[in-house]
């Protein structure tokens, strides 16, 4: 027994030396400067504002926050539904497939797609995050459809149809899991829900974006406490009995109404999306059309989403190392622990591109802002759980104590997880990166939303076609990547 863990262990480091590795590496190509003017004055008027908060007309609040859990109600719940239909198939790689292809694609590109198709409706945001929610849901229900006892289904009369195995084998045995990542989702729905404001969707995040762009910042504190608050008590708030009700509130406000025009849906998908040489009936031009968009906009947007994601991810390992004792009864007293563990909710309650908005205002376009708002929203989330996993530990009574704990005790234990869990996140960390760069970072959301504001959806499909195969090669990469170090397939319930 002892002699079969250090392989594993051994395999571990060396991966971890290598992603360590490649993240320094990609410093050279990373533009980290500070261009602001005043970046400290910029900061200090930030954080007088959030100090001295200015409440607007409470029927602006209340709306913005009513839209906001509207759109998230809406779009987590037809996912849900949506994703458990695709996981009662799982097990056939065509639906595996189906459903990678739909968590890959980015809640805001979405959003932008609907929004030619449905305009700023609320049928737009719903399926803005009930698309890539679905794909993830398939996911994490089929898994745990496949991992759950096997005995109640053997003993049931072979020829069982799909629908009576979900409803009276899987569902039963899987419900009180698929309850818990549901409502997890439903804090990430919030937070993607708030996102969309800042493409013109009329939620908390359409006037956060509009208030600080203007400097605005005690205006804009209201609405960035409202959107904490509603993510931190939601443990309280969302009760299992109370979420019908909750849906019809939700339908009841914003009706899934939208206007359709049959004839420029038909003109989007018919020639919109066709590639301009296609479309002429040059099919000469198309191969020189794709080595154009080839070398102009996907080579620079996959090299600098692929260099924002490693630095981010070497941030995020560093900042959970740092912090997840911080939260543990093992290390300091009530007080650090409570101060920590709300600076962990802070973080992990905003959203990433919130974070790299407010850190773009402060220190100027480029990529350091990015870095800090991935590393600081996703090493909150693995810091969080790591802190909890300290907490369940079995010491030694002459454990040694501080420094020496955490490096020959606690570390080595949690360390497994900690890879587990921050492998997982990379994979978010692509699809974040790719997003931000509708901020102005030259990665491939740059070029998508450039396209998009240009008309010019032929070259958008393409490039949400590399940037959803990216994504797919990263999930596939990580996946194999947590199965030859052994470490949990539970991370991606996080």
């Amino acid at each position: 027994m002892l002699k079969a863990r250090p392989e594993p262990a051994r395999a571990m480091v060396h991966s971890s030396l290598l992603l360590v590795l490649l993240a320094l590496l990609c410093l050279p190509w990373a533009d980290l400067s500070i261009t602001a003017v005043d970046p400290w004055g910029e900061l200090a008027r930030l954080g007088a504002g959030l100090l001295q908060p200015q409440l607007p007309a409470l029927a602006t609040l209340g709306g913005a926050i009513a839209n906001t859990l509207a759109f998230a109600l809406q779009g987590v719940a037809l996912g849900a539904v949506l994703g458990l239909g695709l996981a009662a198939g799982y097990r056939h790689a065509a639906i595996r497939r189906l459903s990678a292809g739909l968590r890959a694609v980015h809640e805001l590109f979405w959003a932008l797609l609907f929004i030619q198709l449905l305009g700023l409706s609320a049928p737009a945001g719903m399926l803005a995050i009930a698309l890539p929610y679905a794909g993830t849901f398939a996911k994490i229900y089929g898994e745990l459809f496949e991992e759950a006892d096997p005995s109640p289904e053997q003993a049931l009369e072979p020829g069982l149809g799909w629908a009576s195995r979900l409803l009276f084998v899987q569902l039963p045995l899987c419900w009180r899991q698929m309850a818990t990542y549901t409502g997890y989702r439903l804090e990430c729905g919030i937070r993607s829900s708030a996102v969309l404001g800042f493409i013109g969707l009329p939620t908390l995040g359409y006037h956060l974006e509009s208030l600080l762009r203007q400097g605005y910042y005690g205006e804009a504190a209201s609405f960035f406490y409202a959107l904490v608050l509603i993510i931190a008590t939601l443990k309280w708030w969302l009760r299992p009995r109370l979420v019908p009700l909750y849906l019809l509130a939700a339908l009841l406000w914003l009706p899934p109404v939208a206007s359709l025009n049959g004839s420029l849906m038909a003109r989007f998908f018919t020639e919109d999306v066709v590639p301009a040489p296609l479309r002429s009936g040059d099919w000469a031009g198309l191969l020189p059309w794709l080595q154009e968009l080839w070398l102009q906009q996907i080579v620079p947007g996959l090299f600098n989403t692929l260099v924002l994601a490693m630095l981010a991810l070497l941030v995020t390992g560093v900042l959970a190392l740092l912090w997840f004792p911080a939260i543990s009864r093992r290390f300091g007293n009530g007080l650090t622990r409570a101060g920590s563990h709300g600076w962990l909710v802070l973080m992990r309650s905003l959203p990433e591109y919130l974070l790299a908005f407010i850190g773009m205002l402060l220190l100027g376009p480029g990529m350091l802002p990015a870095v800090l708002a991935l590393g600081l929203h996703n090493g909150a989330i693995i810091a969080h759980l790591l802190g909890h996993h300290l907490n369940t530990l079995t010491l030694r009574e002459d454990a040694p104590r501080g420094l020496n704990l955490y490096c020959f005790e606690v570390l080595p234990r949690l360390y497994r997880a900690f890879l587990a869990y921050s492998l997982y996140r990379f994979e978010n960390l692509i699809r974040e990166t790719a997003i931000l760069g509708m901020l102005g970072i030259p990665t491939l959301g740059f070029f998508i939303d450039s396209a998009f504001s240009e008309f010019r959806f032929d070259r958008a499909m393409v490039l949400l076609l590399v940037c959803a195969g990216l994504n797919m090669l990263v999930d596939s990469l990580a996946r194999r990547l947590r199965r030859r170090l052994h470490l949990s397939s539970r991370a991606e319930m996080l």
